[in-house]
């Protein structure tokens, strides 16, 4: 289906660019910013946010955390006209959502739409988008975010941050255990690929796929984020704490938590 109206993405990193990539073509117009430049990849690149949204119906947003967004959003806020919808499809959690919600200018609407799955999935189109916000919001927002994934409408606003949260701490946490089990394994003198088959075959067998994956791309930092956000418990806390432990790590995907 094809939008019809100019569309703005902010935010060409890892998930970012694959995103704006899906729209091109598929939006009446398109225009990218990104905060270092040269990631535009021959899409139309603005100079700054504010000349980004400037005439935008939709403007997208994928960065990497709650300061991020709030810092690109102080520099695009005043250039939205009313009538702009903004979906902001970053993972920072529901505090962050209602924050930039509280700002927005009279006649802007905001989904929060933070996804599951990583680049290549992006680039295929095979996300699951967990979206957030008012009816009217989440039907127009609906024709975009489908060229992403499957659309989980999941409430009001914050709703799809919250879930998304939610989501990744079970997972990141679960990858950090199967770490520590494994090393159990090895103390204990069984094969890693006897325990690794073992784990695979019972109930953490999603966990197992996850950290065999060879195509994902999620940085440890960006899931120690998302463990925070999360602001959960001693088992949260403690794989926290195991994924900060060594910062030599930190651009590594997820799946080397689990050695």
């Amino acid at each position: 289906m094809e939008i019809t109206e100019r569309v703005a993405v902010l935010g060409l990193g890892r998930m970012g660019l694959p995103l704006a990539r899906r729209l091109s073509g598929a939006a009446k117009e398109l225009v990218v910013w990104n905060r270092s430049a040269g990631r535009a990849a021959g899409l139309t690149e603005a100079a700054s946010p504010a000349e980004a949204v400037r005439g935008a119906g939709v403007v997208v947003t994928m960065l990497s955390d709650p300061a991020a967004v709030a810092e690109v959003a102080d520099r695009f806020r005043p250039a939205l006209a009313p009538g702009t919808l903004w979906i902001d499809m970053s993972s920072i959690g529901p505090a962050a959502v209602a924050e930039q919600h509280a700002r927005l200018p009279d006649g802007v609407s905001l989904v929060d739409a933070p996804v599951l799955g990583s680049v290549d999935a992006a680039a295929a189109g095979a996300l699951v988008v967990y979206a957030g916000g008012e009816e009217q919001a989440l039907d127009r927002a609906q024709p975009l975010l489908e060229r992403f994934g499957r659309v989980v409408r999941c409430g009001g606003p914050g709703a799809g941050a919250a879930l998304k949260i939610v989501v990744m701490g079970a997972v990141v946490t679960s990858v950090t255990a199967v770490g520590e089990a494994l090393a159990v394994a090895e103390r204990l003198g069984v094969p890693a690929d006897q325990a690794r088959r073992a784990l695979a075959a019972g109930p953490l067998a999603g966990v197992m796929a996850r950290i065999a994956s060879t195509d994902a791309d999620f940085p440890i930092r960006l899931a120690a984020k998302d463990l925070a956000l999360a602001d959960g418990g001693p088992v949260f806390t403690a794989a926290l704490t195991t994924l900060l432990a060594d910062p030599a790590r930190a651009e590594l995907d997820l799946a080397a938590a689990a050695g």
